[in-house]
């Protein structure tokens, strides 16, 4: 094998051609090599407009092609562990979006074809957590520079009313707290460095949609709790506060880190406030990179996929909670 891993884009999914592709190609040890798409047109003119070398119209040519080392998987969500235990079972590598399924006991299957298979590498796609901001929040929060951590705070939210959109189709996995509620679940569990013991959520559907539109939880982890907000009908916003007993850190742009200008975190220690500013770089360029250095070093993935299936658990007992008003256990 080379000093680069050759991908496979399974479908021209917007997420892929916009963010993730042209950031793969930016990549050290990536070569975007294929892609394919339910009709060979599609996948041509796809591959025409990114400079992808072939293109396939159906994602079983793709699964079939011998010189693919790796799959990426941005299909809709319910296509997400069937399309990944397809390429599992093909000998392919998978980097497959979040979230990991349309549930916990649907991502276990994902998690147990890939135990049988241990040769191959196959992670959930939560490319934040690669950002040097999240890496610098973690690492201020274990270092103890904001002493004991009590609470974190996150808001996430964008306005999508389109029937026609996916995230917006409730039989597929669509709605508010699977598209963009799990980041502030995943980063909760990502700085408290552990899983909540019980969780507490109030969901509000759309009455013609039927996806949940707000969703807020509170997820109390013993020593400190983390709460959160997210909607898929409110006005643009996003942004982290993790406060300690003698600090706190502020995350701009928590998650759709811009490319185009530093990120800021700011880093409070009793009565001083610094601004970092981070150097430029693509999240997305890092995960293709590390996920391709685990392939090319035969080691562990940054992030289990274990930790896609502990994820999915807290979206369930959020909508438990809110059907039964009761605190539920993950």
């Amino acid at each position: 094998m080379s000093n680069r891993i050759r991908w496979g884009i399974l479908s021209t999914a917007k997420i892929g051609t916009v963010q993730v592709i042209p950031a793969m190609q930016q990549g050290e040890y990536c070569e975007i090599s294929a892609i394919a798409s339910r009709t060979l047109d599609q996948a041509e003119q796809t591959a025409a407009e990114l400079g992808i070398p072939r293109a396939y119209g159906s994602y079983e040519e793709l699964l079939a092609d011998p010189d693919i080392d790796a799959i990426y998987n941005p299909l809709p969500n319910h296509l997400h562990v069937p399309w990944s235990i397809k390429a599992i079972e093909a000998g392919k590598h998978v980097l497959c979006e979040k979230p990991i399924g349309l549930s916990s006991s649907e991502g276990q299957q994902l998690v147990d074809c890939a135990a049988a298979h241990p040769e191959l590498k196959v992670m959930e796609a939560f490319m934040y957590r690669h950002h040097p901001q999240w890496q610098l929040a973690r690492k201020l929060v274990t270092d103890g520079t904001i002493g004991e951590l009590r609470t974190i705070q996150s808001f996430f939210s964008y306005f999508n009313d389109d029937p026609q959109n996916i995230r917006n189709q409730s039989e597929i996995g669509g709605g508010g707290l699977m598209d963009i509620g799990c980041y502030p679940i995943s980063l909760s569990r990502f700085i408290f460095g552990e899983e909540p013991q019980r969780v507490s959520g109030i969901v509000e559907y759309d009455s013609e949609l039927g996806t949940d539109r707000l969703a807020s939880a509170t997820l109390d982890f013993g020593r400190g709790t983390s709460t959160f907000t997210c909607s898929t009908q409110l006005n643009p916003y996003q942004r982290v506060h993790i406060h300690g007993t003698q600090g706190r850190v502020e995350i701009e742009i928590p998650f759709n880190a811009p490319i185009d200008r530093p990120c800021r975190v700011w880093h409070q220690t009793g009565a001083d406030i610094a601004e970092v500013k981070l150097d430029l770089c693509n999240q997305y360029s890092i995960q293709g990179d590390l996920f391709s250095l685990a392939i090319l070093n035969n080691t562990a993935v940054p992030t289990p996929l274990t930790d896609a299936v502990a994820n999915m658990k807290v979206i369930e007992a959020i909508v438990e909670s809110n059907r039964s008003g009761a605190w539920v256990k993950p």
